[in-house]
């Protein structure tokens, strides 16, 4: 079966490499039937590829060929891979994809052009690289009411974060080390602001709940405010993660946020180091699940393009049962109202005020606290319910506590 790739990047090539190394796997998993690559869309020359014959400037020779049946999309970012991608179902042509940005802002729409036209557009790739995360949470979880997701879903932040955890590495010279490596982009807004996070939580939000959630419905915050002092604190309970967090509420409403967390000891997220990723699934029949590995990567991501090209290389002819149905502006709720949690506070006051307004708190100590700096953890509340009880006081920073 001819395939097409779109963009020759560090997925694209990689995609390409799988298919080319792993042939007779291929065959064998889709019952006889070889990939093989006949188009590669890319504005760039690569001269001296050992594919140079197959390169093309002009998407109009992927579409236009008949024989091509799958293609997959690894070009990144709305347009014009919205626009291609379209096209290119809309003929009956299956797209797969590693494009999270695109999930998260058209998902819908692309889903929907699928089942017209009869063809299946599958992105296992763009949540987690080379994790299985969405076949397991449409297939094999679907006799579970899942009840929430909670997931290190950015390699870049918990680089960061895991330098500044064991090696008492500042914020700014964890992300330089990240950079250094290439773990991390010259401009690191998406990673550290949380907005790559939060496009991944808008797929799996969809996924778990059946409802599409807009990256602009997710209250996101990014791990810019995080200090040695707060990690020193928070060592003897746990260690701060960005997490992506999603909760049910009712068949209408689920809260979906990305921010730092305290993760404690003894959680399967608070292991998960370096640039590894991490999805934990806490279903009501099967209780918590963990997927966890490389969360990008060129052959990590590559192996889920692959999979999931082989997956339409043996739906041809048959539609999978994938997808979900339009949401509401209302559907995801304002979670700093109606989700409850211990926060870890740090600010500059005395253990007779702090008690007057929060009761008993469990306080935190550090190495060279100030006389005046105290750190505690509170009982379960609302944000905006902390937020009240901390008027007066001079907060130097609050982060969640997860109970996952």
């Amino acid at each position: 079966m001819k395939v097409a790739v779109m963009g020759y990047g560090t997925v694209g090539s990689g995609v390409v490499e799988v298919i080319d190394t792993h042939k007779e796997i291929i065959k064998k998993r889709t019952g006889g039937e070889t990939l093989e690559v006949s188009h590669i869309l890319d504005l760039r020359d690569f001269p001296g590829d050992s594919h140079e014959s197959l390169f093309t400037k002009d998407f109009n020779d992927i579409l236009n060929d008949p024989e091509v049946k799958v293609v997959a999309e690894t070009m990144g970012g709305v347009e014009p891979a919205y626009t291609f991608t379209m096209k290119l179902l809309k003929a009956g042509k299956s797209v797969i994809t590693s494009n999270k940005e695109l999930v998260a802002q058209k998902g819908l729409e692309l889903l929907d052009a699928a089942e017209e036209s009869g063809a299946n557009y599958l992105f296992e790739a763009s949540v987690g690289g080379g994790i299985p995360i969405i076949r397991p949470m449409s297939q094999c979880l679907a006799a579970n009411n899942i009840e929430g997701v909670a997931g290190i879903l950015n390699g870049t932040t918990n680089f960061i974060l895991t330098k500044m955890i064991e090696d008492g590495m500042t914020f700014e010279d964890a992300l330089k080390l990240a950079q250094d490596n290439g773990y991390a982009e010259k401009d690191p807004t998406a990673d550290i602001e949380g907005f790559d996070a939060c496009r991944k939580v808008c797929i799996l939000a969809s996924l778990a709940f059946g409802k599409h959630v807009y990256p602009n419905q997710v209250e996101t915050e990014g791990i810019t405010n995080i200090t040695l002092e707060d990690v020193s604190y928070i060592s003897s309970i746990g260690v701060i993660k960005l997490l992506g967090q999603i909760k049910y509420i009712s068949d209408d409403k689920i809260a979906a946020f990305v921010s730092p967390a305290v993760v404690q000891h003894g959680s399967q997220l608070a292991s998960v180091n370096g640039v590894f990723n991490a999805i934990l699934v806490r279903g009501d029949a099967v209780g918590d699940v963990c997927f966890y590995g490389p969360g990008a990567g060129k052959l990590p991501t590559a192996s889920a393009v692959v999979a999931d090209m082989v997956d339409a290389a043996k739906h041809i002819n048959r539609k999978k049962i994938f997808g979900w149905s339009a949401g509401a502006e209302d559907y995801v709720v304002d979670y700093k109202e109606s989700i409850s949690v211990p926060f870890y506070v740090r600010a500059i006051a005395d253990s007779h005020k702090i008690q007057s307004v929060f009761g008993e708190v469990k306080y935190l100590s550090r190495f060279g606290q100030p006389s005046k700096e105290i750190a505690f953890i509170t009982d379960e509340m609302t944000e905006n319910e902390l937020k009240k009880k901390l008027e007066g006081i001079e907060v130097i920073n609050t982060i969640k506590v997860t109970n996952y």
